[in-house]
């Protein structure tokens, strides 16, 4: 599993016009090739009578599944701008479709390519990024006497407590990045003398907004 990678927020849509035509972004997360073709077909259908419904995505830790197609325009100038997009952006699990309806004006093979990196760009700019880290999940169990002072020194060192449950003691769950899980139970153990009971929960990923326009 990557330690951390940028993907985009989930679905989301932009639109732009160029000399008359238009160009509209949608934008998907998706995990497999199967998500992918079938968000484009959904598009598709959706807009059946557009000009064009070009298309391109990024699928698995090392990219090793990526597609680009004109759907019709030039070789080159629709499909390969929109992935060289996402590859530029760092993006991994993410398929994007460009539907064109034509506005009379040709733009040729330069403003074409341009024409759908500025409209891939946008899209993913309304969309929004965020970097996926992944976590390791401590469970702490302490006396009610003791979560004035954790929440305080958890917050002081800028740690996230993903939530905490007031059970029969108290238990904060704090996301650590993985790598200084071990660091952070000692540094818990010596802010509660010893009185704690803590242990590692799950390794899961953490989303945290960015801006990578």
């Amino acid at each position: 599993m990557l330690t951390s990678y940028y993907t985009v927020k989930g679905y989301g849509e932009h639109e732009i016009v160029i000399q008359k035509s238009r160009f509209i972004a949608y934008i998907e997360r998706v995990t497999t090739e199967e998500d992918a073709q079938a968000f484009i077909e959904k598009i598709k259908k959706q807009h059946w009578n557009a000009t064009h419904n070009c298309s391109a995505y990024l699928i698995g830790e090392q990219d090793h599944i990526q597609k680009a197609n004109d759907d019709g325009e030039p070789s080159g100038t629709a499909g390969v701008p929109m992935l060289e997009v996402l590859k530029k952006r760092q993006l991994k699990d993410t398929v994007v479709v460009v539907t064109r309806y034509f506005g009379g004006i040709k733009l040729g093979a330069g403003g074409l390519i341009r024409a759908y990196g500025s409209a891939t760009s946008e899209g993913l700019n309304a969309t929004g990024i965020v970097e996926r880290k992944l976590m390791q999940v401590v469970h702490t169990k302490i006396d009610y006497t003791w979560l004035g002072k954790v929440e305080n020194e958890l917050r002081n060192e800028n740690y996230l407590i993903k939530e905490i449950n007031y059970l029969d003691q108290v238990e904060v769950q704090t996301y650590v990045n993985a790598e200084e899980s071990s660091q952070f139970v000692e540094w818990m153990t010596n802010i509660t003398n010893g009185q704690a009971d803590i242990h590692e929960g799950d390794v899961e990923y953490l989303e945290v907004d960015v801006n990578l326009s």
